[in-house]
C-alpha cells in the first residue's frame, strides 16, 4: 500500500485540501461575526432596516480610548439618518445620488463627512495636536521659506478670497496643516494646506530671477471665492477638533466636483 494514503484512497493532499476549506469557511464566518459586533450591520438603502440576521450573540466590542477618554462601543452611536437631499439617479440598489442642494454644504458625494469625535486629536504626550504655530512653542517657519502671513488668496474663479493671518501647524509631523483665511467679509476659516499652492517664492522664482518683485500670493483652486463663507469653522479659537477637521476638508475636496456647474460634468 502506497505510504501517501491514509485510508483507502484518501491521501495527505485530500487531507490538507480540506482542512484549508474547513478554515476559510470558519474565518469568513469569524470575520463576519466581529464586524457586527464593530458596528457594520446590514443596512437597506432605501428604509434604513437593519438586516435581522445576527452571526453573533457575544458581549459588544468595547474600544478603550487613549489619554482617559474612557471607552468607545459602536453599537451604542446613533445611526446616521437616510433623509438626505438627494434622490438616486435611477431606482436600482447602490444607484449614485443626486444632490437637490448644496452638495458642499450637505456634506455628499467627494464632500461627505464622518461624524467624528468632538475633541481634537492629540500628541502621544496628550497636547493638541493641530494648533496655530504660536501655540507650538517649538515650530518656526526657516527664514528662507515664504511666511506665508500677510499673503493675499485667489480662489479657483482667479477672485481674491481673503488673506492668510495664521498658519496652524501639526506638532507630530512638523508640517503645516491649515492656512488660517480671513475673507473679504472679516469671516476666518482654515483651508487645508494640500489644497494651497504658494506662488512668488518657489524653486522656479530662485533659478530665473528675471523680475525682482514677483506678486507672492497663495492659489486655493479648490472652491470660488464666494463659497469661502460657507466654509465650516472651528467651534474653539486655536483648537480644532477631528469632527470639525473631516467638515473642513470634505468641504474643499467637494469642490473640485461641486465647485463649478463645469466639475460635475463628464470629461468625455
Amino acid at each position: 500500500m502506497n505510504a501517501a494514503y491514509i485510508v483507502g484512497t484518501f491521501d495527505v493532499a485530500e487531507l490538507a485540501f480540506l482542512l484549508f476549506l474547513g478554515f476559510f469557511i470558519a474565518l469568513v464566518f469569524y470575520l463576519n461575526r466581529e464586524s457586527r459586533r464593530e458596528g457594520y450591520p446590514l443596512e437597506d438603502e432605501d428604509t434604513g432596516r437593519i438586516h435581522p440576521i445576527k452571526l453573533t450573540d457575544g458581549d459588544k466590542k468595547v474600544f478603550q480610548l487613549p489619554n482617559g477618554r474612557g471607552t468607545y462601543c459602536p453599537e451604542d452611536v446613533a445611526r446616521d439618518g437616510l433623509d438626505l437631499p438627494a434622490v438616486p439617479a435611477f431606482r436600482a440598489a447602490g444607484a449614485p445620488l443626486v444632490p437637490t442642494g448644496n452638495p458642499m454644504v450637505d456634506g455628499l458625494g467627494p464632500a461627505a463627512w464622518a461624524n467624528r469625535a468632538k475633541y481634537p486629536d492629540l500628541t502621544f504626550d496628550g497636547r493638541p495636536r493641530i494648533v496655530p504655530i504660536a501655540q507650538s512653542h517649538e515650530l518656526v517657519i526657516a527664514p528662507n521659506d515664504p511666511q506665508l502671513v500677510g499673503y493675499t488668496v485667489i480662489a479657483a474663479d482667479g477672485q481674491t478670497a481673503g488673506t492668510v493671518t495664521d498658519i496652524w501647524v501639526d506638532q507630530a509631523e512638523h508640517i503645516i496643516r491649515y492656512l488660517e483665511i480671513e475673507t473679504t467679509s472679516g469671516r476666518k476659516v482654515l483651508a487645508p494646506m494640500m489644497v494651497a499652492v504658494v506662488h512668488g517664492n518657489g524653486l522656479l522664482d530662485a533659478l530665473l530671477p528675471i523680475i525682482d518683485e514677483k506678486p507672492k500670493f497663495v492659489e486655493i483652486d479648490a472652491i470660488t471665492a464666494a463659497q469661502f463663507e460657507d466654509v465650516p469653522v472651528v467651534e474653539t479659537p486655536g483648537i480644532i477638533t477631528r469632527y470639525e477637521e473631516d467638515r473642513i476638508q470634505a468641504y474643499f475636496g467637494g469642490g473640485y466636483m461641486y465647485a463649478t456647474p463645469e466639475r460635475s460634468e463628464a470629461w468625455i
